[in-house]
């Protein structure tokens, strides 16, 4: 049964759709696709042909990020007449790294009831077949399309003890795993490609084996990338910190005061010692060329 409202304001329910498999839906999401007044979807094409093989008919509307402030007010504005809505993006649950949120805060804040339906996720569907132990990590959804900003985002958790988990297209995983092998070193990871689909692609394996099975490839279909945390100590043991200092001059785009920041943690020095001796190295080679 759908849940009422006595107060004759209209109910969000916030719906998982399948990732792949149309098989994977619920009983539940298709009995609130078919009961609901109006269904906001992120593509209404894409969305219509799942509504189209379950025989669903109820009218759709578009929920897409450029317009989501904008559709929001709309579609709180309709929920407050009394009418319910289910919100749905593409692919898996709405809010996690799709359109959805705003609307879900919006709702909130005007007293509506939101009623959040379990369902397919490609961030659960990569963690339950990556075989992590601990059962702890941090999802940090797609990475910055610049390469600066990525490598600035990754040196942030070097000393993370938790996995990492990345969403990332096909034309960028091979730039983020180059990166994930210069900041954080040659870890242990897996990726999740086609998740549920004919196609699926689970492998796991070092990031420089990920890295070769990727470059040069026309990979197809999102990946979610979960990379192993590492020790950074043992990443550079037996090289000396001139050595380290070049090696990141050369290989990233960080600035000479992050640098300076993770090899002193990462070594147990100090600080101003080694952004001092970055000093000297990073000027001594500027005036050589």
């Amino acid at each position: 049964m759908m849940q009422t409202n006595l107060d004759n304001i209209g109910i969000l329910y916030v719906v998982a759709t399948p990732i792949g498999n149309l098989e994977d839906i619920t009983l539940r999401a298709l009995r609130i696709l078919k009961a609901v007044d109006l269904i906001a979807a992120e593509d209404t094409r894409h969305t219509k042909h799942l509504l189209n093989h379950f025989d669903i008919h109820t009218p759709l509307i578009s929920y897409y990020r450029e317009k989501e402030a904008e559709r929001s007010e709309e579609l709180v504005q309709r929920l407050l007449t009394g009418e319910t809505i289910a919100l749905v993006s593409d692919a898996g649950t709405p809010g996690i790294s799709d359109p959805g949120a705003v609307l879900v805060k919006a709702a909130r804040a005007a007293g509506i009831t939101i009623v959040p339906l379990p369902g397919p996720s490609a961030l659960t569907t990569a963690l339950s077949a990556a075989g992590i132990t601990d059962g702890t990590f941090l999802f940090l959804g797609f990475p910055p399309a610049k390469k600066g900003q990525r490598q600035k985002l990754l040196s942030s958790f070097v000393e993370a003890p938790w996995a990492l988990v990345f969403y990332e297209s096909p034309h960028r995983i091979d730039a983020l795993l180059a990166d994930v092998l210069t900041i954080l070193g040659d870890r242990q990871a897996f990726w999740g490609r086609e998740l549920s689909k004919l196609y699926e692609d689970l492998q796991a394996g070092s990031i420089s084996q990920l890295l070769e099975l990727a470059t040069g490839k026309r990979n197809r279909g999102e990946f979610v990338l979960i990379v192993q945390p590492g020790s950074c100590e043992e990443e550079k043991k037996g090289e000396n910190i001139e050595e380290i200092l070049l090696w990141y001059q050369e290989n990233t785009e960080l600035s000479l005061k992050d640098v300076s920041r993770r090899i002193a943690k990462d070594l147990g020095l100090s600080r101003s010692q080694v952004y001092q001796k970055a000093l000297e190295l990073w000027a001594a080679d500027k005036e050589e060329s």
